[in-house]
Order: structure tokens, then sequence, then C-alpha cells
């Protein structure tokens, strides 16, 4: 009889699980690694007793309880020397069978214990909260401990000292007392889970572990076990509300991506990847892989493969070389730059996508917001977010200028900076931008150059590594195969082409390229080296264009190191560096021509004019100037004039440049007809 009642005791039900191997090893680690938190699998619980793995999740404060204790005098039995110390030993379980989503939590849950799955939006600082409390009687000076559980400190009714009981005053002994770690943060859905049309459900969760403060991040995915507590509101004067706000106390938390390489392979995915690495045509297999419902555009498929992987940091003590490339698309309408920016987003390991005017400087960097309990908390916004990741910004041009201002630092030093509110701070940002825009007049304009086209300001073109213009050209050939792919498409509803490498592992086979640091090797630098200095050399002229400038050999560097991670190389090869100056000859050739005089002019995308036209403004500038001298004022009549007859400045063009410089606020019209140096 004795026996049976034992056997149903629950606490010696959880010891015979704690008795096995593998937990027994877990108890030694604890000793080694001075943790006082024991992590369980369910699937264990379920598998020897589930019946007792029922209980934990109807009555987890009760069973809890049971298991912390069988956890505690396991860890007497296999570590006397270490369990001396210790009062409480925490059992956290984690993998429940079932997740709850987020926005199915409701009045069934509370009490029971539970697993939600979501993003860590927001987090406050760690504070310590008091667990036991110790208070001094003011008149005997006896010290009463009373446990704490509700939110605000209670002390107690009457001294604990048979002589006095009297009910105070008490003070509190802060010396005396027992704290904890505490934090909360809030998870809000994953965008991905969200049904349409929906806002993002979220719950704070409170943390109360030693080992759980501080273990996630705004940014970071987590999968949190818990038990779901109601809690009202008070109001001051009226007392507590009627409807109940939902809140997790956290049992166990678990970082879903922490980093890249932590996207989980089998061993079978993992032969799968190296034996796709030894292919030689690997590199065509990932282009042909990404997006492969879109037809064409080799090389912007190229560009994306290299900004997936991306190049290697480097850090010296003076400065930071970030690794990650940014590339601009500038397209006609239809061009299908949105897709291909939302597949992006989903294939990379960690992938935003916003687009244009819904996007502000807050949103896109952090966010300072003020808390209840006052003071300010940091809420990470969309680049913070993307740490280590890809940003997909669409629409780029239709962002307001003061938030477009935002992305600056985050794409050249890969940080955001904070100081608003007394909070001054500096988060990482090391994201690689993808971003699309339209031209200002709805279609490319060839005889134009790239700053006129597209609505930026220079110093934003100035950061991207790579630039490329889709055009809508009306070709027969092409028209006929494009519109066959798109005809297909519609028709089979399936892609046309299967793609070498499905989604799934792309996106490992990405993860894993990443852990890779590729090193230049002497060919490489060679080629490199040459192809800048002959660029530079072609400029050295006096009257010629900048061709290439530092900034464009960072870049091939970059792009050269990730084709080398695409192929898992230790070393980069001349091969990649040929390719990768190929793509930058690609980019130039596309924007980075002076349409006048057809020489590559790096000063379009720098500074937003090209050379001749800078050239043709000195021109009237100077002639201003020296007729200012013998008139005082310039006749407009007059100076279109000498412009002709002079320099051979049609009339048209020199009007076009007087007004350019009236505009930039060089010159003004003092009254009709008549010109002047501001």
């Amino acid at each position: 009889m004795t026996n049976e009642m034992l056997a149903t005791d629950p606490q010696e039900r959880f010891q015979d699980i704690l008795t096995s191997d593998k937990y027994r090893q877990r108890i030694s680690e604890m000793a080694i690694t001075g943790k006082i938190s024991l992590i369980v699998d369910f699937e264990d619980l379920m598998a020897t007793d589930s019946a007792l793995a029922e209980n934990v999740i109807e009555r987890p404060d009760e069973y809890l309880e049971h298991a912390n204790r069988a956890a505690l005098a396991q860890l007497q039995i296999e570590e006397p020397e270490y369990a001396e110390g210790i009062e409480k030993v925490s059992v956290q379980f984690m993998n429940l069978p079932v997740t709850t989503p987020l926005r199915q939590l409701g009045s069934d849950n509370i009490g029971k214990l539970v697993m939600v799955e979501g993003i860590v939006v927001r987090a406050t600082p760690a504070r310590p909260m008091v667990t036991r409390a110790a208070f001094k009687c003011k008149r005997c000076g006896e010290v009463s401990y009373r446990d704490q559980t509700s939110p605000f400190l209670r002390a107690p009714f009457n001294c604990d000292n048979p002589v006095c009981k009297r009910n105070g005053p008490f003070d509190f002994v802060q010396e005396e007392s027992t704290f904890i770690d505490s934090q909360d943060i809030r998870t809000q859905e994953r965008p991905e889970n969200l049904p349409p049309g929906q806002l993002p459900r979220w719950i704070n969760i409170k943390l109360t572990e030693k080992d759980l403060v501080d273990v996630a991040r705004p940014g970071d995915s987590v999968s949190v076990v818990g038990v779901v507590r109601a809690a009202a509101p008070v109001l001051p004067r009226v007392g507590k509300l009627r409807v109940f706000r939902l809140h997790l106390d956290a049992n166990f938390i678990d970082v879903l991506s922490k980093e890249h390489e932590a996207v989980l392979t089998s061993p079978e995915e993992e032969k799968q990847i190296l034996e796709l690495a030894r292919d030689p045509w690997i590199h065509r297999k990932v282009i042909r892989s990404i997006a492969p419902s879109i037809y064409g555009y080799e090389h912007i498929k190229e560009a994306v493969m290299y900004l997936l992987f991306g190049g290697v940091p480097k850090q010296f003590p003076d400065i930071k070389i970030r690794g990650e490339m940014n590339v601009l698309l500038i397209g006609d309408p239809g061009t299908a730059k949105s897709q291909l920016l939302q597949y992006v987003a989903r294939i990379a390991p960690r992938g935003l996508y916003t687009s244009g005017r819904g996007t502000t400087a807050a949103g896109l960097t952090a966010a300072v917001l003020r808390e209840k309990q006052g003071g300010m908390t940091l809420e990470a916004g969309a680049l913070v977010l993307a740490d280590k990741g890809v940003a997909c910004i669409d629409e780029m041009d239709k962002m307001r200028p003061e938030d477009r201002v935002a992305i600056h630092e985050a794409m050249e030093q890969h940080t955001v900076s904070v100081a608003k509110g007394g909070i001054v701070a500096t988060l990482n940002a090391r994201t690689a931008v993808l971003a699309a825009g339209n031209p200002t007049l709805g279609r490319y304009e060839p005889y134009r150059t790239v700053a006129e086209n597209i609505s930026l300001p220079v110093t934003l073109l100035s950061r991207f590594d790579l630039i490329f213009v889709l055009r809508d050209v009306p070709e027969k050939e092409l028209d006929t195969r494009m519109s066959e792919h798109i005809l297909r498409l519609h028709r089979t509803g399936a892609v046309p082409v299967e793609p070498p490498v499905p989604p799934d592992l792309l996106r490992k086979y990405i993860s894993y390229g990443r852990s890779f640091k590729p090193v230049l090797s002497k060919e490489a630098l060679e080629r490199l080296r040459d192809f800048y200095l002959e660029m530079r050399s072609a400029s050295e002229a006096e009257g010629t264009p900048i061709a290439i400038t530092a900034r464009q050999l960072e870049s091939m560097v970059r792009l050269a190191e990730a084709r080398a991670r695409v192929a898992f190389r230790k070393e980069v090869l001349a091969e990649d560096a040929e390719a990768a100056i190929a793509i930058m000859n690609r980019s130039l050739k596309e924007v980075g021509i002076d349409i006048s005089s057809h020489k590559i002019d790096i000063d379009i995308i720098m500074t937003g004019k090209p050379k001749s036209l800078r050239d043709k403004l000195g021109i009237v500038l100077s002639t201003i100037v020296s007729m200012e001298k013998e008139t005082g004022i310039v006749e407009k009549s007059a100076l279109l004039e000498k412009l002709e007859t002079e320099y051979d400045l049609v009339r048209g063009e020199a009007e076009r440049l007087i007004g350019q410089l009236v505009k930039e606020g060089t010159i003004y019209s003092p009254k009709e007809g008549h010109l002047k140096k501001t």
C-alpha cells in the first residue's frame, strides 16, 4: 500500500525521470556552470509519464513546485557540495507538443502552461525584485520575514515577537531580504504568420528566473513556455477594473534565430549542402534558384546572390569596414522589382520588407517610448530587427526626405544612433539594403543622368555598391519569350522551370556559406588593382571625368568575397575578382556614363552632376563675374550672345544652365532680364 502511495507522489514521479543518464549529466553540468535551473524536454516527460505531463500543463503552479523539489533532491544526491548553498532549483520545460498562436490566447488558457512564438519587440532593463522581504519592528527590534507575491511590497500585519505582537510600524531591511532579477519583454506575432488584414497581436512576458533575464533582445525570434496569468488593471481611487489583461510568467525562453549559423540543419541536409558546394556550376545554380518565376534579369539575380552571401566585415583598431552590400534597382513600372524584393525578404535568413510612404525614420531605426512606470525604453525598428540580414526597402523614392536621412548612417556605418529623451545609444544594424525605386518621370529617360532620373539625394546614391536600371524596352524576340513565360505561369499555376536548389535548402545553404571568411589571393588582388588603376589612369588627363573612387574598389572586394563564399571557398580566386569587375562594370555603364561625353563619370553618382555639366556651369559663372566687373549688372541678352560667340553654347542650353544656377541660388535676378552673382 505504502509503495503505491509513494508511486503516486508527483515529486517521486519527477525524480524517476531525473535519474536517467541524460538528466544526471545535466545536473552535473549545473554544478560546473553555476546555474540554478534545469532544462527538461517535455517529450521525455510525455514518453515516461503522460498523466504527469498532462497535470503539468493543466495545473502548472502546483506541479512546477513538485518538479523543483524533485530536482533539488536529485541535485543533493548528485552534487551534495554544490547543493548546500542553493535553496531552490527551477525546472524549465522546453518543446511543448503544441504551440499556441498568440491570437488564440484567451480566458480558457488562464493558469495553464502554454508555448508561444514571436519576435521580441521591446525589453525593459533588468531590475531587482524582492521575493522574501525582511521587516524590522521599530518597537522591539524583532525581524520578521514575509514572502512577496503581489506587485506591491506588503508589510506584516503584526510583529512575530510573542511579547510585542504590535501591528507596526515596520522598517524594510534590504540587507536581510532576498532579491531576484526581473525583466519584462514584449513579444509580437511574426509578420509571416499574420492572417491578411490583421494587426499583429502582442503579449507582455515577465521573466523572473535568473537564467532567463537578458537572454532575448529586441529583434530575436523566440519561443516562450510560460503560465498564462490575468491581472486586473488598477485605476486610482476607483479600484480594479472588470476587464483583465493577459500576460505570461515565463518558465523557459528559447531564442530561435540567434545567428545565421543557427539555422538548424540535419546531417542529411548538411551532406546535401556540401555536395552542392562541390558542383563547379554552383553559381549558375544559385542564380537560377533565385525567384525562378521572374523571367530573365540574370545580372540582377547575380547581384542579389552576392548581397545574400555578403562580404567579410573587417574590424581594425581605428575603423570598421562593412561586409554587407547595398544594391539599388531603378526601374520602369512593371519590371517585377517589388516581386524580387518580396522574394529576397522571404529567402534571406533574416529578411524584412518595408515600403515607401508607410515607413518612418523611427520605424526604420529605433523609437524611444515613454513607459507607464516613467522612464524611457527603446523599441527596435526594421533595420535593427534585420541585423545580420537583409532589409528590402521598396518605393524608396516615395519616402519623405526627412525619413530617408535615417538610412544614411545604417548603410555606411552599420549602426543606428539614438539621442532622445535622455537615452543615448548606438544599436547595431549590420544590414544589407536592397532598395527599389521608380524614375522621377515615370519612365527612365536614357538621355538624362541617373541623378536626374531618380529623385534620391546624391548622398544616398553614393552609398550603394551596385545600381542597376531595369528598362522596359520593346524588343520582339525577348517580348515573345517573356509573354510565353508569364502566360504559362498563369495557365499551369506552377513554376515553369523547377529551381535547381529548392527555397528551403537555399536558405540553409546561404546560412552555411556565411560562416566562411575568404581571404584575397595574390592573383585576385592583382586583378582588382589593375582594373582600379586602369580606370583611374583614364581620368588623369586634364578635363576628363573621374571614373572610379576607392568606394568602388571596396565594393569590388566585397563582391569577390561573396562569390568565393557561394562556393564555400577559403580563398578569393582570380575568377571571383573577374566576376566582381564584370558586374561593377555593368553597373557603372548603366548609371555612371556621362551622356554628353560618353565616358564613365563616377561623379554622376557622387555629386549628381557629370563633369561636362560642371564645366559648362563654370563657364557661365565666370562669364557673369567678368561682365559684372565692367557693367556692375549683367544683361541676360548680352550674356547669351557672348556665350554663343565665344564658347559655342547654344542659346537653349545656355538658358537652361542659367536657370539651374538661379535655382541653386548661385546667381539671382535683381530686375527683369538682368542677372547678378549672389
